[in-house]
């Protein structure tokens, strides 16, 4: 990897470069900020493996490149584009962001309901830059890592979502970032802020697909306030191209009675890098983190959650699965910190893989850390092949080998998806499984 100084001499350069069009630069405190962000990677620099928390993840194929921000273009994209990312059968708010930045041509916002506000965080910033303020980086801190200071100093728009007390959005709403792929590495810097008020409920789509080729950086913070008794369902959903890289921390704080349930699928990419933290900050917060990756070839997928459990009657389940092929590589480092006084706490967690390949690698550590006496926790982990009886079972019956190993692999992923509410994500997710497992024609064709 090439030397932090000349690393930070690149992203410090470029950022001179592309400062005056970023949103927000009328606004001090904000330029400010975004000094601080570039000011804390000149001393971060990119993590590495020495560091405990990248220990299995190496950043050194991103560290090589030089990710300019992306061209501000949709190059005459129409919605027929979007192809493989579609779900015609989804009714939502629907927010399109093309490298980067809010595409209105092909979005579809529709009305939100009174007390309800959804708009491109640019926009926001223009026309309510003290409320942007009150939230913007109170959760994703540049001091984290590089990725966090460069998101900062860099993120060009996203997503500003905020519901007052007791409003409930009937439709979800759809984030749909759209990387197109230019001669040179591009970066996109996204930057979400969803504030949900008391009471409320809201189904969040955080959806990425690439169209065509090219070498990119998805370089994204979401950051969640629940207020007391808000319940806020977020989907992540990963379709990266074969030169994407992704690297996300998602952070959501909840209050009182709080229901934060999250599912995290990831279906591409070259190097991904999910960073997912849930802080039960008040009394019978719950949170419940399903995740799935299904990786071939050389990708490598490595999902880190935070639970932080910090007062009584606390509630968190958290069930991680991984299908892995080929030479690919996943990682799970699933962390459940029980503070002192969380009383009552109730934490489950779990991580399951499936191999299907000799080269296929999996590096798994889910942790428990309790400070409190009176508390109900379990965690563990599995790491197998194909069961034999089972795979004897389907034989015996007629069915082939490859359709019972096709049928058996469909099986174990499934079981994270039919946890989903939203049946267009679900359907999609299960279109995607079928054309990428082993044996798919074979499934297809399987009652």
């Amino acid at each position: 990897m090439n030397t932090l100084v000349e690393v930070t001499d690149f992203y410090t350069a470029e950022f001179e470069a592309v400062a005056g069009r970023l949103p927000g630069r009328e606004l001090d405190w904000l330029q400010a900020l975004r000094r601080q962000g570039l000011k804390a990677f000149g001393r971060l620099g990119f993590p590495t493996t020495r560091q405990e928390e990248w220990k299995y993840t190496s950043v050194r194929p991103i560290g090589r490149e030089r990710f300019a921000l992306a061209v501000e273009t949709c190059v005459g994209l129409v919605e027929d584009d979007l192809g493989a990312a579609r779900m015609p059968e989804l009714d939502a708010h629907r927010f399109v962001f093309v490298n980067g930045r809010y595409a209105p041509q092909l979005s579809r916002p529709g009305k939100l309901p009174t007390g309800a506000t959804a708009k491109p965080l640019a926009q926001a910033l223009r026309e309510e830059p003290d409320r942007v303020r009150a939230l913007l980086g109170r959760r994703v801190r540049a001091d984290e890592n590089g990725f966090t200071a460069l998101n900062l100093a860099y993120f060009t728009d996203g997503l500003f979502l905020e519901v007052e007390p007791g409003v409930r959005l009937e439709r979800p709403v759809h984030m749909l970032h759209v990387s197109i792929g230019q001669s040179e590495p591009a970066a996109h810097h996204l930057r979400h802020l969803v504030c949900a008020g008391e009471g409320s409920e809201v189904a969040l789509i955080e959806h990425y697909v690439s169209l065509g080729e090219g070498t990119y950086l998805d370089n994204v913070a979401t950051e969640l306030a629940l207020q007391p008794q808000a319940a806020v369902r977020h989907y992540k959903l990963l379709q990266e191209g074969a030169g994407g890289f992704h690297v996300a921390a998602i952070d959501a704080h909840q209050l009182d009675d709080t229901h934060y349930r999250s599912h995290n699928v990831c279906l591409g990419g070259a190097l991904v890098r999910n960073d997912i933290r849930a802080d039960l900050d008040a009394e019978g917060a719950r949170c419940e983190l399903f995740g799935l990756y299904v990786t071939d070839g050389r990708q490598h997928v490595d999902n880190h959650t935070r639970v932080d459990h910090r007062k009584p009657h606390g509630t968190s389940h958290e069930f991680y699965k991984g299908v892995l092929a080929g030479r690919s590589r996943g990682v799970f480092n699933g962390v459940v910190y029980v503070h002192p006084g969380a009383q009552k706490t109730d934490a489950q967690q779990a991580n399951h893989n499936l191999l299907l390949s000799r080269d296929a690698e999996i590096d798994t550590k889910p942790q428990l850390e309790i400070y409190a006496d009176d508390v109900k926790c379990s965690h563990g982990a599995t790491v197998g092949q194909l069961d034999e009886n089972q795979m004897f079972y389907l034989r015996s019956r007629g069915i082939p080998e490859p359709t019972a190993a096709g049928m058996l692999t469909y099986g174990f992923a499934h079981d994270l998806v039919e946890h989903m509410g939203l049946e267009p994500v679900r359907h999609l997710i299960e279109e995607i499984l079928v054309r990428k497992l082993p044996h798919a024609a074979e499934l297809q064709g399987v009652e």
